[in-house]
């Protein structure tokens, strides 16, 4: 009897596979990384971390299915596909002239 592992393909879905992923992900953040990674395994040490825990068989799967290189185990790929984001960022919003919120306070005017 063979063992079954599950993987997270390119769609983003879950698939039982006869060989084992050759990375880890966390689902919540969306990174992946190598399985011998120091942050995962710290971040594994301290509990919490491994019911999020996913895996795949390439990283052109992990990257289809929205995930991105970890900084820690894999900063070559990491430095490529933060300089694919074009500077924007989900955590920083994007400066846009026409969205600006005046500080000044308006007052009805009087003209009776």
């Amino acid at each position: 009897m063979s063992q079954i592992w599950k993987l997270v393909g390119p769609d983003g879905k879950p698939y039982a596979s006869a060989v084992p992923g050759t990375l880890g992900g966390h689902q919540r953040n969306r990174i992946y990384g190598r399985l011998d990674c120091p942050a995962a395994l710290r971040a594994i040490a301290r509990g919490g971390y491994v019911t999020h825990r996913v895996f795949f068989s390439t990283e052109e799967d992990a990257r289809a299915a929205g995930y991105r290189p970890c900084a820690v185990c894999l900063p070559g790929a990491y430095t490529t596909w933060k300089t694919q984001q074009d500077g924007i960022s989900e955590t920083r919003p994007v400066h846009d002239p026409r969205r600006q919120v005046s500080t000044r306070r308006s007052y009805p005017q009087n003209h009776g």
